[in-house]
């Protein structure tokens, strides 16, 4: 009971900002905290795959991409937002239904899947940055190539495009949203299935012998996580009304896997409180403009994998504990055997 009551503290904690925040915060502000908060959700779709079935996926940010891209065209094609997101959602799914058989059926290794993950996302990011000409179009939406595609309806009441959602309602969304992620992929782990691709995790010849089928449950995991990223790409593409090649590079696919080292592999909450930390950190850094900021993100990335390998919500949580022992003595010292 105590456990559940752990875990529901922090969905309830985004519910609270999600009220509150459009009360005390600036609309530059939640603008950010609303762009923040779908990388954030993005973020999550790599904590479950990694952190529970072990799989290391370097083109996460592919799917992140595909989510933005398929929101952008659909939004500006059909207008209704709700519709959008949903094809923002799915396409990254079938995508990863397609790519999926290629890495797990293979029985691939960790290191080749890494390396063939990473290769996606330098062809997505190639591909699309040589879509400048006009040719290169869906509907009335031209790709633009390095320019990308500007000028992207926001949010809107469903069924309603002409209805669109003020910048305080769309902020209660991005954070009503990432509880709710947050919700469903703790459920998902605490389930039957969670549990066993977290037997997976542990030894995948271990949970074959047991009649596991470890290829299908593989592909179901990167089918959720590519739904998550999707979903996190379309409601960031709504936020900023725009989107470009860019969140197909090296860069955003690293800023993933960062967040979630940062955070505590096999957390939620970790990578989440990290995500939001480090975009805030490069926000300040580059208004101000008086450090580089790829070089104090580096450092403190290198920082966290020094002083607190396992992450921070694990170093956290141990701090926590070693306090309530030593308040509490019940910590004793070991006696030397005889």
């Amino acid at each position: 009971m105590l456990r559940h009551i752990k875990h529901a503290l922090f969905p309830l904690a985004l519910v609270l900002v999600a009220v509150t925040g459009p009360f005390v915060l600036e609309p530059f502000d939640l603008v950010s905290l609303s762009a923040f908060s779908a990388m954030a959700i993005a973020a999550l779709g790599l904590a479950f795959i990694w952190g529970t079935l072990g799989i290391l996926n370097l083109g996460h940010s592919v799917l992140f991409g595909i989510g933005a891209y398929a929101y952008a065209i659909a939004v500006s094609n059909f207008g209704d937002s709700t519709l959008a997101v949903l094809i923002g959602t799915i396409l990254p799914v079938v995508f990863s239904l397609v790519l999926g058989p290629c890495l797990f059926f293979s029985r691939l290794g960790d290191v080749h899947l890494g390396v063939i993950t990473l290769c996606v996302t330098l062809i997505f990011y190639s591909f699309m940055t040589s879509t400048a000409d006009p040719w290169f179009h869906i509907g009335p939406v031209a790709l633009g190539g390095f320019n990308g595609v500007t000028a992207i309806p926001s949010l809107n009441m469903p069924g309603d495009p002409q209805a669109s959602l003020s910048t305080e309602a769309t902020f209660s969304i991005c954070l009503l949203a990432l509880a709710g992620a947050y919700v469903l992929l703790s459920l998902v782990r605490s389930s039957d299935a969670g549990r066993i691709m977290t037997a997976i995790r542990e030894s995948e010849l271990r949970s074959e012998l047991l009649g596991y089928d470890i290829r299908f449950y593989k592909l179901v995991g990167f089918a959720l996580s590519a739904a998550i990223a999707g979903f996190g790409g379309s409601l960031y593409t709504a936020v900023m009304g725009f989107v470009s090649p860019n969140v197909f590079d090296l860069p955003q696919a690293s800023q993933f896997v960062l967040w979630v080292i940062a955070g505590g592999l096999g957390t939620f909450v970790g990578p989440v409180v990290a995500s939001l930390a480090f975009q805030l950190l490069s926000s300040q850094l580059g208004a101000n403009q008086v450090f580089n900021t790829e070089l104090i993100f580096g450092a403190t990335i290198i920082l966290f994998v020094l002083l607190a390998p396992q992450g921070l919500q694990p170093m956290i949580v141990r701090i926590a504990d070693l306090n309530l022992t030593y308040r509490f003595g019940i910590f004793r010292r070991k006696e030397k055997p005889a």
